[in-house]
This record gives structure tokens, C-alpha cells and sequence, in this order.
């Protein structure tokens, strides 16, 4: 075999229809060996002699596509020092684009004896571990195009490959729980009547099912475990040998047929090598000590905010290279849109403490790739001080966690919560508009992957997880539900309607707020987990979406699409500014662009505010008062709309404002209702909300209203 020099850049395997560039980084090591893995599980080694930056390095002429392969490194084990090089066993490479099979829960992928874990083992971990693959780069992408919507038109979708997919009729068998499916017409048809602009990905990044879970016949199914930063999944691909790849690839040019952008849940903040116990796959047979953040005083202890058993060094160069070097892979060589990253607050400990200024910010900051892609924080962990809402910097945009406490607070009838439910509905500025930033900064959810879904959060009072064999002791305890009167499921007609009318008050609240609204796959269908609040290792029917509907599931699904359209039809629920007046509405608008009612239309005060008894007010939305350009340069002029809240479990009276606000309304939403009535309501008529019910009322006005892809205003 002819081995020529090579270069140390770019890392990785890297094919250019001649041959294969091989480089991998290690600072640590005396010796590196690339191991070449033959079909029949052979092993060919070959030692790396060229070393450039601590970046070993060499070329093979003639190497295709679909090779497998590995790396051994020869250097301290010294787990006291921070150094646990293991030539015995066979590692991945951190920049593999493709990664082959799982690993096995095995005694060879550990490097110290299970009965004495003082003591080195030292058997090999070929045929036990997973296995690298050259790739072949080359796709026709045609004509793609990112469908480039703006934030405060978006509307997010969480989703699972495999969750999404797996029941659906008409996704065929084969195919089902794959990247095909998601680019299969019926669930991109789903998608597009749904009305979302974004679909947001569980992580898609190659994970590892870890071995605890593999004892029990558990699987890690969120795949929070991530073990390859460039590397597709193989678990949700319908071939092997790199074909996920190309198969992730067209997904991608799918949906952005569709005009539906693909953000990525990402893992950067840790790896699936865990604490001192975990296995010898990659970074820790590599370098440990350049990629793992160590206990100071204990370096063969790891120093964890993630609850995962290991921390990413976010202060080392090459650590921070191999985020980089991800993210731009993603954008532009598979075409996705953007990112939402996990715990992002560790990525944000350059040592201990949070620090918006640190390293990783700065390089996302000015990179003319990243910057450009939507950046989603996921904004805590669980390290000292690691909550940080509303404290990122201004490029990105956050998970809300204080909307969707306060919202589930507010229909469950909570005190003391009108207050901050109006911040929450009106984009959180007193979170986000200190730094100069927008309401689109709030991605605002009810529900996300963790926890109950729609569904559950209204039928059960306590979490049900003894599936996931812990005695139910896993999973979130105070997830601020209510279960209608009744614990899961149930016959009684007046819990099932009170049910499905808090569903119903959930959606309209997140969809009628300001920010951008990020729904949870399977929640317009009223998808159920049975009260399992933390689903991460149930690959089956519990936490996949049913699609089975039946007439309640259908029902919710028309309203969820009505009111996701009344959003992209109407300017004025998809704000790019913040109101103005104070965050905590003292006072009226100067603008008048909102103004806040009591029920019997005096205006609200300090006094009302205050109450923690108060559950029903009204907002007024001034369609002429947006006061800003679109996209284009129009000055937007919408309608005018009453948004009616009404938490309180009994019927309430109220006024609508006088003819200086609307001389004529008509009904939108009635989430009591089962068909809305269209009569119209005249100023200062009176209107009866039922009891846990939301009214938005619509008054007319003669110009029209631009809308996405239109220019009927000038």
C-alpha cells in the first residue's frame, strides 16, 4: 500500500476521487496507528509518522468510499494526570462524517477491570465498538435553496425522526423511522397543512446506546448521547456504510421544497464516554485532557454541569475547532438551517462560571457562516448558576423556560400569575429587551420532548414512569399539571370536554403570543405518553406519535391549523418590536399598539395586576399602531383584535371597550366552542366567556394586510 504524506487539514477522512486524506489530532500520544477494517474484520495498521500542530496525518491513494476504519494511539495511561491513551482499544475518529453498528456492552470497550476498576484492561475492542467510514461528498442538490423565513414568522415543530414516523399509514414499512420518512409526501404534507416553517430535529448527530440501558432492553431514544459531531445518525438511515448520509442529504432538499427549514438539536456540551467509569470510544483514548473538562485537584475525575458524567473543556482550541467545524459542516455541506444546543449554559463555562463573553460565543459571533444560521439556546444546566434566561447575547434566541411555567401556571389556576402571564404573552421584554433584543428572542413552548406532552399535561396530576424501570423516581416531580378532576384516563364526559378545552387554551396561548412559537410533535393530535414524563429510553409505542385519530385528535387538529393561520395571516400576533410602555404595564402604550382591560373594560391598574386572585382580562392588539416596515420596506397596517383570557372555572361577564377601539367585532376563537359563532358584537356589548375559555374577536379594517410572498401594500 502506498502511504504518501498528506496534509494536517482538513481533519478527518476526506475523499477526493483518488484517494483518502486522513488526519486526526492528539497532543498527548507518542504513537498513532489508522486502523483499515476490512469487511471481514481484518485489521490493517499503519503508523503515522507526518505530525504537524499536534495533527497526525497521512494519504492513501486508491481508498473509496464505504472503508471502515479506526484509529489506536500509543501514549500515557496515567489516569491521575488526566491521560488515558489505550492502544488496545480501537477508536472513532471525532471528525467521521459516517459512523458503522453500535457498541456492545462489553468487558473490551472499558479500558479498567470490571471487578477491579483499579486495574488496566487490556483486552482489544475490535468487533465490540463502532467503526468509522470514508464517505463519499459528492450530492446533487439541484436547486436548494434555505427557505430563509424571518424569526417572528416562524413556527417551530419538535420532532423525532423515528417518533414522527413509525405508525404512519402511509409511510411505507420499510422506511419508516428513517430520514426517508421524514421527506416522505405524507409527512410533509402533514407538516405544510400544519403550517410550521421549521422542523427542529431530537438529536440527529450519531449517538450511543448506552449500556445500562442495553442490560435492561432499554434504548437511549432522545439520543442525548452523542459520540460523532458529523456523522448522521445511522440508527434512522433505511441503508449503511455511509448511505446516511446521502439520505440525511435529500431529507434536507425535501423539506426545503416545502419551504420548511431544518434546525438541529445538537449535543456539544458532552460525549457518550460518561465519567471514569464510561467507555474508551474516542476523545478519551485520544486525548482526554485536551477534550474533557477535569476536576482540578482530581484529574481522573471529570467535572460534570451536565448530569451526563463529563463536560466538553469549552477552553481548549480544539474543543472549540471541533464545534466550529461541526456547525459549519452542517450548514454547508448538508444544508441545515440552524441549531438549538443543549445545555447551552455549559457551553458558555470557558472555566467555571457562565460567561457571555466567552471564547464559544465570540467564535460563533464572528463567523460569517454560523452567524447566519438561527441559534437556539437551550439557556441552563445544572452546574452553579447555570439558569440563565434571558442572559444570552444578542445573535441568539432562547427556550423560554419562564413563559411555559407561567403559562401552565395560568390555565391551572395558579395565583398570583396575570402579571407575568401578560409578559409572557406579550414577548418577555423584560428578559430579552435589555440586551437590544427582539421578541423573536423568546421561543416560547408549553411543551417540549421532556416532560408530559399536551395531552398528559392536562389529565395527570403526577408522572407515571415506572416503564423506565427506576420505580418512577426519574423524570421532573412538579411539572405544574392538572388533571381536570380525574387521574389519566377516563369515561367522564365533563372531564374529557374540560380536557380538551385546556389543550385548546394552551395552543391558542402559545400561537397568539409574541416570540416564536415552538410546538411539540404530536400535540395537535393529542398524543399521549400515559402520563411517562420522561420518555428518553422508550423506542416504542409509548412515546412514538399515534396516528390513529379519532374524533377529539381530529378536531384538535382543524383548530391548531386555524389558529396557526390566524398568526401567519395577521402581523399583528408575530410582532418584530416590542410594544411599547413599560414590561410591567404600567400605564397605557403612548402608541396605543396595546392596551389592557379588566373584564368589565376599565382599564387595568396596580391593583389588578396585583391580585393573585385575578384570572380574566382583555388585551386590545391596535392593527394600526405596529408602527414598523416588513421585510420589504411596507409599513404593515393589519386588523384589530380582543384577545379574551378567562382562567377562572366559572363563567365571567365582559364588557367590550367603546367605539373608539372598534365599532364592530367578530368571533375567531372560542375555545369553549365547538363551532365559533360569526354574529357580530358592537362596542361595549356584552359577552359571556365560559369558564377556562380564551375569545379573540376580530374588528376589520379597510386596508389590507401584507402577508409572506405578497406585496399588495406599497
Amino acid at each position: 500500500m502506498e502511504i504518501w504524506p498528506g496534509a494536517p487539514y482538513p481533519l478527518g477522512a476526506t475523499y477526493d476521487g483518488a484517494g483518502v486524506n486522513f488526519a486526526v489530532f492528539s497532543e498527548v500520544a507518542d504513537r498513532v496507528e489508522l486502523c483499515l477494517v476490512g469487511d471481514d474484520g481484518d485489521e490493517t495498521r499503519i503508523e503515522l509518522t507526518e505530525v504537524d500542530a499536534f495533527v497526525w496525518h497521512c494519504y492513501l491513494p486508491g481508498i473509496q468510499p464505504g472503508q471502515l476504519y479506526g484509529y489506536r494511539v500509543h501514549g500515557p495511561f496515567d489516569p491521575d494526570a488526566g491521560h488515558r491513551c489505550d492502544p488496545t482499544k480501537l477508536l472513532l475518529d471525532p471528525y467521521a462524517k459516517a459512523i458503522e453498528g453500535q457498541i456492545e456492552n462489553d468487558q473490551a470497550i472499558f479500558s479498567y477491570d470490571f471487578t477491579d476498576p483499579g486495574r488496566r484492561n487490556e483486552l482489544d475492542s475490535l468487533g465490540k465498538t463502532m467503526l468509522s467510514v470514508v464517505i463519499n461528498p459528492f450530492f446533487d442538490w439541484g436547486h436548494d435553496r434555505p427557505p430563509r423565513h424571518e424569526y417572528h414568522d416562524s413556527v417551530i415543530y419538535e420532532a423525532h425522526v423515528k417518533g414522527l414516523t413509525m405508525t404512519h399509514p402511509e409511510v411505507p414499512e420499510e422506511i419508516r423511522g428513517t430520514y426517508a420518512a421524514i421527506a416522505h409526501p405524507a409527512i410533509i404534507e402533514h407538516l405544510q397543512g400544519l403550517g410550521i416553517t421549521a422542523i427542529e430535529l431530537l438529536p440527529v448527530h450519531q449517538f450511543v446506546q448506552d449500556t445500562t440501558l442495553q442490560d435492561q432492553g432499554l434504548s437511549n431514544y432522545w439520543g442525548y448521547n452523542t459520540i460523532g459531531f458529523l456523522a448522521p445518525h445511522n440508527g434512522y438511515a433505511s441503508g449503511g456504510r455511509g448511505q446516511q448520509v446521502t439520505e440525511f442529504k435529500t431529507m434536507v432538499k425535501a423539506l426545503h421544497e416545502a419551504d420548511i427549514e431544518v434546525i438541529l438539536d445538537v449535543v456539544y456540551n458532552h460525549t457518550a464516554e460518561g465519567n471514569h467509569l464510561g467507555p474508551t470510544l474516542a476523545f478519551r483514548g485520544l486525548d482526554n485532557a485536551s477534550y474533557y473538562r477535569l476536576v482540578d485537584d482530581e484529574k481522573s475525575h471529570y467535572y460534570d454541569t451536565t448530569g451526563t458524567g463529563n463536560s466538553l473543556l469549552m477552553r481548549s482550541p480544539h474543543v472549540l475547532q471541533l464545534i466550529m467545524d461541526s456547525l459549519r459542516y452542517w450548514v454547508t455541506e448538508m444544508h441545515v438551517d440552524g441549531f438549538r444546543f443543549d445545555l447551552a449554559a455549559t457551553l458558555a463555562r470557558q472555566f467555571h462560571e457562565v460567561d457571555k463573553l466567552s471564547a464559544f460565543f465570540d467564535l460563533i459571533q464572528q463567523d460569517p457562516v454560523i452567524s447566519q444560521a438561527k441559534l437556539i439556546a437551550e439557556p441552563w444546566d445544572i452546574g452553579d448558576g447555570g439558569y440563565q434566561v434571558g442572559n444570552f447575547p444578542p445573535l441568539w434566541t432562547e427556550w423560554n423556560g419562564k413563559y411555559r411555567d407561567t403559562v401552565r401556571d395560568y390555565w391551572r389556576g395558579e395565583g398570583a400569575t396575570l402579571g407575568e402571564f401578560a409578559s409572557r404573552l406579550t414577548g418577555s421584554s423584560d428578559l430579552y429587551e435589555h440586551s437590544g433584543r427582539r421578541p423573536f428572542a423568546s421561543i416560547n413552548f408549553v411543551i417540549a420532548h421532556d416532560g408530559f406532552t399536551l395531552r398528559d399535561l392536562v389529565s395527570y396530576n403526577e408522572k407515571h414512569n415506572e416503564a423506565n424501570g427506576e420505580d418512577n423516581r426519574d423524570g421532573e416531580s412538579h411539572n405544574r399539571s392538572w388533571n381536570c378532576g380525574v387521574e389519566g384516563p377516563t369515561d367522564d364526559p365533563e372531564v374529557l370536554t374540560l380536557r380538551a378545552r385546556q389543550q385548546r387554551n394552551l395552543l391558542a396561548t402559545l400561537l397568539l403570543s409574541q416570540g416564536v412559537p415552538m410546538l411539540a410533535h404530536g400535540d395537535e393530535l393529542g398524543r399521549t405518553q400515559g402520563g411517562n414524563n420522561n420518555v428518553y429510553c422508550q423506542d416504542n409505542e409509548i412515546a412514538w406519535v399515534d396516528w390513529d385519530l379519532d374524533l377529539p385528535g381530529r378536531q384538535l387538529l382543524e383548530f391548531t391549523r386555524a389558529v396557526v393561520a390566524l398568526r401567519r395571516d395577521h402581523p399583528v400576533f408575530r410582532r418584530r418590536r416590542f410594544f411599547a410602555g413599560r414590561a410591567d404595564h404600567g400605564g397605557e402604550s403612548e402608541r396605543r399598539d396595546i392596551e389592557w382591560f379588566r373584564p368589565d373594560s376599565g382599564h387595568m391598574g396596580e391593583a389588578e395586576w396585583g391580585d393573585s386572585n385575578a384570572g380574566a382580562m382583555m388585551v386590545f392588539l391596535n392593527g394600526q399602531a405596529i408602527d414598523e416596515p416588513d421585510e420589504r420596506g411596507r409599513r404593515l397596517v393589519d386588523d384589530d383584535f380582543l384577545l379574551l383570557f378567562n382562567a377562572w372555572h366559572e363563567p365571567v361577564d365582559f364588557v367590550l371597550p367603546g367605539s373608539a377601539y372598534g365599532d364592530s367585532w367578530e368571533c375567531c376563537v372560542d375555545t369553549a366552542a365547538e363551532v365559533v359563532d360569526d354574529a357580530e358584537h358592537g362596542a361595549g356589548a356584552a359577552l359571556t366567556l365560559s369558564g377556562r375559555s380564551v375569545v379573540v374577536l376580530r374588528h376589520r379594517r379597510s386596508a389590507p394586510v401584507p402577508t409572506p410572498g405578497t406585496s399588495t401594500q406599497t
